[in-house]
């Protein structure tokens, strides 16, 4: 898959090196505050903390390259503190990322944890759909939170689609994912017409003169290209509820309607607002850099993923051109600046090759040896980040990692670029 001018020899000792500098768990500070930077939120966090050092480790057990003993001290390390299922949990936090990591790292012994976990996490999607219900009855905008994949209801899907594919708990998410693309009419706006998860929340940074009247945000983490993949990624797996296509082709219009066009390709815009809306025209100028959590990459891969389903090749051939002027343009490229697999050359690389895998031509795939070369210098010439898997050293070691060993394995259906039931 990596084509002849990449060692995977090579990329399989920076993997190792990696992995070998994150052998040990830091120590546990004598006073935690249970706040989002105490070890609790480190501990069982994907994104910045013990779980992805516990899948990196798992990950090269699992294939012989190294023993059992790390991943099962980092993620006790996970553990040694109450696990979350409340404020915040979600896919990337708390008893749902433990029972993720614990089910795609396959720890031995883990079972009796898993079952407890996995009902946990039943309980949790009941309560967030009966919360969803109770906004929708009051004719209220829901938060990014209720349904992205970082906190919301997609991200409890992608632990069920793996775990419990046969679980009403899956089809309750899918299908409050289709009702989330219906417009939900709301007293207090200009328009009614706006779809379902058009939110009223107001990003970090931004005002209330520019979001106070809503927007959609588009991203893979935080917005619709999430459910998106996902309602297809169930799809392809056979896991189906009525409006479930109809709910795809509208998500992948909304795309289509906003979609712009530069000249090194297609682009689309981080968000839309309500003043966008209204007259059609977007104010951001240009593509964001080209990751897998707001940019090109993960919105593509959602696209090319929806296509799929449709049976819609002149769209499916679309998307993966569009992924392919994207990471050919060097402008594009030269935004991103360090290894890290969110908004880095580990993610894009990641996303790029599991498009590729799924590509109806092979141009994704010579893109590839290029996008490797691309993050091996990002790591040396990076300062050592933090031991994470979103925005630290794990995701760059799990992608090389995975990439020497034969392509991307179930841990990436946490970012929703592959996806199906677990082994």
């Amino acid at each position: 898959m990596m084509g002849d001018s990449i060692d995977q020899t090579h990329l399989a000792s920076v993997a190792a090196a990696l992995a070998d500098a994150l052998a040990v768990p830091p120590p546990q500070p004598a006073h935690a505050d249970h706040t989002p930077s105490s070890p609790r939120w480190d501990g069982q966090s994907l994104s910045s903390g013990h779980l992805g050092v516990t899948l990196l480790h798992a990950l090269r057990a699992r294939d012989g390259s190294a023993g059992w003993e790390r991943p099962a001290r980092w993620f006790a390390a996970a553990v040694r503190e109450p696990i979350a299922a409340a404020g915040g949990a979600g896919l990337w936090h708390g008893a749902p990322a433990l029972a993720f990591t614990l089910r795609a790292a396959r720890l031995p012994g883990s079972e009796p944890l898993l079952a407890h976990l996995d009902a946990v996490v039943a309980a949790m999607v009941t309560r967030q759909i009966e919360a969803a219900e109770r906004r929708i009855a009051a004719r209220q905008r829901p938060e990014p939170g209720e349904y992205d994949l970082v906190r919301g209801l997609t991200g409890l899907g992608v632990h069920l689609l793996t775990g419990d594919p046969a679980s009403p708990h899956l089809r309750a998410v899918l299908s409050y994912l289709v009702d989330l693309t219906v417009p939900v009419p709301a007293d207090d706006e200009p328009s009614s017409d706006v779809p379902g998860w058009w939110t009223r929340y107001i990003p970090h940074g931004k005002t209330a003169r520019d979001y106070g009247e809503g927007h959609s945000d588009n991203g893979m983490a935080h917005g619709i290209t999430g459910p998106l993949a996902f309602l297809a990624l169930a799809h392809r797996a056979g896991i189906t509820v009525p409006g479930q296509r109809a709910a795809i082709t509208a998500i992948w219009s909304w795309l289509e309607r906003w979609q712009q066009f530069g000249t090194a390709g297609p682009w689309w815009p981080e968000r839309v607002t309500f003043g966008e809306y209204s007259t059609g025209h977007v104010h951001q100028t240009g593509p964001a850099r080209p990751s897998w959590c707001y940019g090109t990459p993960g919105i593509t891969r959602s696209l090319q993923l929806g296509a799929r389903v449709l049976n819609d090749r002149s769209r499916q051939v679309f998307a993966e051109h569009a992924l392919l002027a994207c990471v050919s343009d060097p402008v594009q490229m030269g935004w991103l600046n360090d290894p890290a697999l969110c908004h880095g050359w580990a993610g894009t690389l990641a996303t790029v090759a599991a498009t590729a895998a799924d590509a109806t031509t092979a141009d994704l795939t010579e893109q590839l040896p290029r996008l490797t070369e691309h993050l091996l210098h990002a790591l040396d010439t990076t300062p050592r980040q933090r031991p994470g898997l979103l925005d630290g050293t794990a995701g760059p070691a799990l992608v090389l990692h995975s990439l020497s060993t034969g392509g991307l394995t179930d841990w990436t259906n946490s970012l929703l670029i592959t996806g199906g039931v677990a082994p």
